[in-house]
């Protein structure tokens, strides 16, 4: 019952900055590329392994001492959300571009506060129990994310159409309604972090001294000061690069994706040779910076050696791409082929949810019956097949019939797969390195897919639905391989 709740609270936010923001910035008249940009507010969730360390050692002042470390945490991220919502809330998109900025900037705010939520339930579940429990709490927590995805989903949509809000008729103050009343919902998530009792963790503590912390917070604020620094310095530089090769090539889409990846690349350099001259410096503790930052990562690479670790780590980094890229553009698909927002949160939300929990509770069951590699397999399998199902309804168009057949079939083997990775990653993790590790494994889970969702929207300009789907579906079928490959160290 608690995975339940607290997947509950991890499932709203994702979609307040993904598909149901993807709603209201389409309503609100923006282009497909830039709201398809706006999924990069999400990549939070991609590195969050930077200050996972820092939620995993940091105590915070009286909370750590009254709730415990996970609880304290599950709160201070909560309370965040729950401000970053409200601040999107305030802000109309389509007014200026000083109000679609203020929007990335709430977006953004609330895709690290969701990271930060989700890094610490990962650490409470697999703290919590077993490894031969953790596909049943797998299977738990994604029933209740689901079910915060329906209310963030299917009844943000219900809300904002009942608020008088349409693609011809765009009402700003449905869609602030809407996010108020999510930012509420998050009260549930507040409620059962209060209730709930801190788990018991085996893993050896090292105490340090409160300057010590305080340096360790320096670390971290430094790095990301350094990445923001780096990424607005390479600004013009990027304008350069991008007109030199838009006319090398001919092509300002492949220009953008080209410069945009070395745009990012440099700004992690950054970041890095931060951290590097701190710790040089002796400014921050390097014993704590040792022990919260490399031993996680070398204690992996130890246990599995060098190619295999790596050959995990493909894995993980590519198993979802097929899934997300495509779920980027999904609910923008539905609208522009003539699905209403009503029609859209009751077959794709609400019969979606069945679905995927379905194909959760299902993969959980076959995880524990056959093993955990048949059911990655298969789920890795039916991900980017089903994609071809949206081929067929770009050329269908508006039939409610084949909408719920292709949100069946996609929500159920989502459900199965994301079962059977959840097991995959938790037992691939070290108790003694629990929050720091699982969150360097989901992080990369989500980190190439969606800097290639935040184009997807540029690609379907460009090719159109038809051979968008039939490209999310080519990308999937490398991952077979891959899973195939990491099977003697599976099961």
């Amino acid at each position: 019952m608690t995975m339940l709740f607290l997947g509950f609270s991890a499932g709203v936010p994702i979609l307040l900055i993904f598909s149901t923001l993807g709603l209201w910035l389409n309503e609100a008249g923006l282009a497909k590329s830039t709201i398809t940009y706006f999924s990069w507010a999400a990549l939070g969730y991609s590195f969050k392994f930077v200050w996972a360390p820092l939620v995993d050692r940091l105590p915070l002042p009286f909370l750590t001492k009254i709730f415990g470390r996970r609880r304290a945490w599950m709160l201070v991220s909560q309370f965040a959300i729950i401000g970053a919502i409200l601040l999107m809330s305030s802000v109309d998109p389509k007014a200026s571009v000083d109000n679609l900025t203020m929007m990335a900037y709430g977006a953004v705010l609330l895709g690290f506060s969701s990271a930060t939520q989700d890094i610490v339930i990962d650490a409470y579940r697999i703290e919590s129990a077993d490894k031969n429990m953790q596909s049943m709490l797998s299977a738990t927590y994604i029933a209740g994310y689901r079910i915060g995805m329906l209310v963030a989903g299917a009844g943000g949509l219900f809300i904002a159409s009942y608020l008088g809000s349409t693609k011809a008729l765009y009402s700003f103050d449905a869609w602030s309604g809407t996010y108020m009343v999510m930012a509420g919902v998050m009260l549930i998530g507040v409620a059962t972090t209060l209730i709930i009792k801190e788990p018991q963790s085996e893993r050896i503590e090292t105490e340090y001294l409160t300057r010590d912390y305080a340096r360790f917070f320096l670390l971290f604020l430094s790095i990301v000061a350094a990445f923001i620094l780096t990424f607005n310095a390479t600004a013009d530089l990027v304008n350069t690069a991008k007109k030199f090769l838009t006319e090398t090539y001919s092509n300002k889409h492949l220009a953008g994706f080209l410069v945009g990846t070395a745009r990012m690349m440099a700004a992690l350099v950054g970041a890095y040779i931060a951290a590097r001259v701190l710790i040089t410096l002796n400014i921050v503790n390097r014993s704590m910076v040792n022990n919260t930052y490399v031993e996680p990562i070398k204690d992996f690479f130890d246990r599995y050696g060098m190619n295999v670790a790596i050959l995990l780590l493909a894995v993980i980094g590519l198993y979802r791409v097929s899934d997300i890229v495509l779920g980027v553009v999904a609910n923008i698909f539905y609208q522009d082929i003539g699905f209403t927002k009503v029609e859209i949160a009751t077959v794709s939300k609400t019969f979606g949810l069945f679905m995927t929990i379905a194909g959760g509770f299902l993969g959980g069951l076959m995880a524990i019956r056959v093993g955990v590699f048949k059911v990655l397999f298969l789920g890795a399998l039916l991900s980017a097949l089903t994609n071809l199902l949206f081929v067929v309804l770009a050329n269908v168009g508006h039939d409610i019939i084949w909408l719920y057949v292709t949100i069946a079939m996609d929500n159920l083997s989502a459900g199965l797969a994301g079962a059977a990775f959840i097991a995959f990653l938790s037992s691939l993790t070290n108790i003694q390195f629990t929050a720091v590790q699982y969150a360097v494994f989901s992080s990369l889970m989500t980190l190439l897919p969606k800097i290639f969702g935040g184009y997807s929207g540029t690609l379907v300009e460009q090719f159109g639905y038809g051979e968008f789907f039939v490209i999310t579906t080519l990308i999937g079928i490398p991952v077979l391989w891959l899973v195939y490959k990491v099977k003697p160290y599976i099961d």
